[in-house]
């Protein structure tokens, strides 16, 4: 059996490696390694495959998020809402920004941000709510939609970890890729990534012709015109060498996408006879989530227990997300209470992520499988 690997970007990259190798050579040759060709022709084609108006690349995902709210005029003091389970980049940026995150629960069935929970936190200075499509799960944007128009608030998608996945409206069946539904989306080309560079990247999504202007200035120190600074910017830009490789991977992601998916429905399919175990349902489409982790649920108290004998047996693993936001050193708020945020307590004590890419085999996902049932 081939050795395991949280993530295998090297297998990835010996089956692309010619495309891959001929962009960055492209690159060296031309010496264009910062706003090159690379970079405005991965814009283009990112645009056509999301179906979106404006793609704006900058230098990693964190940035993609923090620019889209400066994008968008939010004032310090401004209310964002956003999800308690999720890494800290989501809610990181809101503070960097002096605004003020309120975090709420989750839902337990799929991890993403509770619409009640939503409901319940808006206020008079409630401007946003960032909904995160976790591990590759399509929050429920009908819903979230819905109120942010009820109460007339902006909408930005952190569509980090949900690059490719389609959401179907429930009102008409019209299918949308995730990312391009709020006001504005923002996603990472972390190297993990569904699609992911060989280094730092990231990318900010909008319909809106006018905020993609206003992007556009904000990534690039405020400039539309060389040394006239329109906007308080910063300096976030995709380098073309990165463009490169992601030019080279993009028309292979709904082949990775599938490669999650299938390897996913392998996985449920074996969890499915062990009670202690909750595993993602997957539906037949299966185009509403793209696997960028596939977490599980271990529900008889033994996690800990699985996750030390897993990494014995050489089977990487690992828990997204073992502290909650709310419960961090950095975002300790005397706003929030633990009775608010049940499901976000029980996730942290019981998932574990496993093993999840393009290059899973049948042999692997039996071992894996095999393994976690063993020892639950």
């Amino acid at each position: 059996m081939r050795k395991l690997q949280m993530v295998d970007l090297k297998s990835q990259y010996e089956k692309i490696k010619d495309e891959v190798n001929a962009s960055i050579q492209e690159v060296l040759d031309t010496t264009t390694y910062i706003n090159g060709p690379l970079v405005h022709q991965f814009q283009a084609d990112l645009e056509k495959y999301l179906g979106v108006k404006h793609v704006i690349p900058c230098a990693n995902g964190t940035d993609a998020l923090q620019i889209a709210m400066m994008g968008l005029g939010l004032k310090p003091g401004d209310e964002v809402i956003t999800a308690d389970f999720t890494f800290a980049a989501t809610v990181e940026v809101i503070a960097l920004l002096q605004l003020t995150p309120v975090l709420v629960d989750v839902d337990m069935n799929n991890m993403n941000i509770s619409i009640e929970g939503i409901k319940k936190a808006i206020t008079p200075k409630t401007k946003a709510i960032v909904p995160v499509h976790l591990f590759g799960r399509a929050a429920n944007m009908d819903a979230i939609m819905e109120i942010a128009n009820e109460y007339n608030l902006f909408v930005i998608e952190d569509n980090a970890q949900a690059i490719g996945a389609d959401y179907t409206w429930k009102k008409d069946g019209r299918k949308q890729k995730v990312g391009t539904i709020g006001h504005v989306g923002a996603t990472s080309f972390f190297p993990s990534k569904n699609l992911g560079c060989y280094g730092d990247g990231g990318a900010i999504f909008t319909n809106d012709d006018a905020l993609a202007h206003t992007i556009r200035g904000i990534v690039n120190h405020g400039m539309y015109v060389r040394y006239h600074h329109d906007v308080v910017g910063v300096n976030s830009r995709l380098d073309s060498i990165q463009a490169g490789v992601l030019k080279a991977k993009l028309p292979h992601l709904d082949i990775y996408n599938r490669a999650r998916q299938e390897a996913a429905r392998k996985y449920s399919a074996a969890f499915a006879i062990n009670p202690n175990i909750w595993a993602p349902t997957i539906c037949d489409a299966c185009d509403c989530h793209v696997f960028h982790q596939y977490v599980i649920r271990i529900l008889n108290g033994k996690r800990d227990g699985l996750l030390e004998y897993l990494q014995a047996k050489g089977i990487p693993c690992a828990i997204y997300y073992p502290i909650p936001l709310h419960s961090q050193k950095a975002y300790a708020d005397t706003r929030y209470q633990e009775e608010d945020f049940p499901n976000t307590n029980q996730l942290v004590n019981e998932v574990i992520a496993l093993p999840m890419h393009t290059e899973l085999d049948e042999e692997q996902i039996q071992f894996i499988t095999a393994a976690v049932l063993e020892f639950v």
